[in-house]
């Protein structure tokens, strides 16, 4: 195996990193997933004003800030996902899903995982025949930890 790819943590881009961790290169830059955040955004306004532009629940929803990003550079799930499936054709599967329940799948086959912890994104992937968390949290400097219990 050759070397492995990690994106050292700048800022909230948790999200940024992760998938660029995951998919083991520079693909996606905070532009490119701002840009997806606002096209969420636009199809959620665009749903919301099906039901009225004058009623009070839409009126409230251009009120809110986006549920997509934040000022931070924090990234929804949904952002990630759309970023997979646009770039990579890659779909995203939530765990406590039905559809994860009605596939049976075994987490011990699969090949990544994208996992949030305290509004914190990280990957955590099969490299070779090990899988690794990768992850920068709290600015410390880059860890690969082998997951214990989680190989075998």
């Amino acid at each position: 195996m050759e070397a492995i790819f990690h994106e050292k943590q700048e800022g909230s881009l948790c999200a940024q990193h992760c998938l660029n961790n995951l998919l083991q290169g520079e693909y996606f830059s905070p532009v490119e997933l701002s840009s997806i955040a606002h096209q969420l955004d636009e199809e959620e306004r665009m749903r919301m004003a099906e039901g009225g532009v004058t009623s009070e629940d839409y009126c409230t929803f251009l009120q809110q800030p986006s549920g997509n990003m934040d000022d931070s550079g924090f990234f929804s799930i949904q952002v990630i996902s759309n970023a997979l499936k646009k770039v990579w054709s890659l779909e995203l599967i939530l765990f406590n899903s039905p559809e994860y329940q009605r596939l049976r799948i075994d987490p011990i086959n699969e090949r990544s995982f994208i996992c949030n912890y305290k509004e914190h994104w990280f990957t955590v992937r099969k490299l070779g025949k090990q899988k690794v968390i990768l992850y920068l949290l709290l600015r410390v400097i880059c860890q690969i930890v082998k997951l214990t219990n989680f190989c075998r």
